[in-house]
């Protein structure tokens, strides 16, 4: 029951941070809510679904942008970030 909670509180503060961050990019309108499918994956061993790969394939131009963000560094920069982009055949891009 305590890991019930856990996951949903963990959940709800990415969606609160991840919610921020909107910017508008030419035919992408990046909107970092739109991970919110891949949250599981990221904060877990759990493999990536098909949605949370078709949207971090969406979102991909806008990942430099979402590292930057002091509010979604820390989870768009991680380790398991980046292990859920590989899995999901959208190799991180090299933000400079």
């Amino acid at each position: 029951m305590p890991y019930i909670r856990v996951a949903i509180i963990v959940h709800v503060v990415l969606i609160l941070v991840l919610g921020k961050a909107q910017v508008s990019m030419a035919a992408i309108t990046c909107n970092a809510l739109q991970l919110s499918p891949c949250a599981t994956a990221i904060t877990s061993s759990t493999p990536p679904s098909p949605l949370c790969c078709s949207k971090l394939k969406e979102q991909r131009p806008c990942l430099c942008n979402y590292v930057k963000d002091p509010n979604l560094q820390k989870l768009v920069n991680s380790p398991n970030a980046r292990k859920v982009a590989t899995i999901c055949g959208s190799p991180f891009p090299n933000c400079t």
